[in-house]
């Protein structure tokens, strides 16, 4: 859980411990004035539970067990407050999105109020079931023991579905665990997704012969639930056991029934769109691997994107962190990652994580890509970690 930050308390309710265990608490950062900072609070207690002004509800159980409650108000350093709420677990009725829609409905939108973190309680996590097969989970797949993991992406959107096919048997070849595709990809023309999926699923099996090793394809999965549903069954009948999911897109909801029905798969999240809401990259992370992915996808430090050291080390707690029963995700380093880094992040990240390096291991000419792929594996393999 997220500390409120530095700052004097200004205002804490009791709660008790069978109150934490059973309800989720949730932490929210308010940019506002302390003359003001009480009634915002308890507004959004208000707004992210019943939504009405209380003097409408007349049910005292309503009021004593659904209202939201304000628990503890503090100044942060950084001029803002950080605002705890509990909210009633029930409201969630177990349903991933409307536990989304309970931490931040309505209220995220309102500018100056951000979600920093949220506890969720032990029946709640095991009704949502958090990953299939976890970090443990694609290192058998991989083969890959206790090392960390490598994966490379297919790029740039364009490329014919032969081009992307030749790309990844190049990938395949150097030795790389695992070869997504880049989130753009869906069913476009020049790429149709049963086309796509059956050539680069062809060139895994061409590459196993020459290397004697299965680098396994995780291709990028968009559309409805019927759709995507559909697509998760083509790419079974092709021998594949990972796919990838946008959950902050297709939706939480939609996740957890594509894992409930396709145990078989390993699900790779990725961060498209979650900078669209002002809720923490880390909580983000937790979220969908509450949701069910194995593998949580992020922009790391020193690339392109500009999450701190700070960030990125509390997305990887989030994803491999004691949760619950829940099994660890595997965090997955990415954003402009680049082989001459392979030390640095694994130094910081640690061997219980996947490295993702694209567009750096592009830069080689169409025959050198084996080889600068075959170098990122030696430097994963062969690191000592300090």
């Amino acid at each position: 859980m997220a500390s409120s930050g530095a700052g004097h308390e200004i205002m804490a309710g009791a709660m008790s411990g069978a109150e934490t265990v059973s309800n989720i608490i949730a932490h929210y950062r308010v940019r506002a004035d302390a003359g003001s900072i009480k009634d915002r609070a308890q507004k959004i207690a208000v707004e992210q539970s019943v939504e009405m002004p209380l003097a409408g509800v007349r049910d005292p159980l309503i009021l004593a067990d659904i209202v939201g409650k304000v628990r503890a108000i503090s100044q942060g350093a950084d001029g803002c407050f950080d605002v705890t709420i509990e909210l009633c677990a029930r409201t969630v009725g177990e349903d991933a999105g409307q536990l989304v829609n309970i931490l931040f409905g309505n209220t995220s939108m309102h500018d100056d109020i951000s979600l920093q973190d949220a506890s969720i309680p032990p029946a709640l996590l095991a009704a949502l079931g958090g990953p299939n097969h976890g970090l443990d989970g694609l290192r058998k797949l991989a083969g890959a023991g206790r090392r960390a993991m490598t994966c490379s992406a297919l790029k740039p959107q364009g490329m014919s579905s032969r081009q992307l096919a030749s790309l990844a048997f190049e990938f395949a070849k150097g030795g790389a665990d695992f070869i997504k595709d880049d989130h753009g990809l869906a069913d476009q023309d020049y790429s149709p997704f049963e086309e796509r999926v059956a050539a680069c699923a062809s060139a895994m099996r061409e590459a196993s012969r020459a290397t004697g090793r299965l680098t396994h394809y995780v291709p990028s999965l968009w559309g409805s639930f019927e759709e995507i549903d559909r697509r998760l069954a083509f790419a079974a009948s092709e021998g594949l056991r990972v796919a990838m999911l946008a959950p902050a897109i297709i939706g939480a909801s939609n996740v957890v029934a594509l894992k409930r029905k396709h145990p078989g798969f390993c699900f790779f999240a990725h961060p498209s769109f979650t900078g669209g809401a002002r809720i923490s990259p880390p909580l983000y992370a937790r979220l969908h691997r509450l949701f069910g992915a194995d593998a949580v996808i992020f922009a790391t430090f020193g690339g392109r994107f500009g999450y701190s050291q700070a960030t990125c080390r509390a997305i990887a707690d989030a994803s491999r962190e004691p949760l619950g029963d829940l099994l660890p995700a595997a965090p997955v380093p990415a954003g402009g990652l680049t082989l001459r880094r392979v030390a640095e992040t694994l130094n910081f990240y640690g061997q219980d994580t996947m490295l993702l390096i694209g567009g750096d291991l592009l830069l080689a000419e169409h025959d050198r890509i084996a080889e600068e792929t075959r170098a990122f594996v030696r430097a994963v393999e062969d690191f000592s970690y300090r």
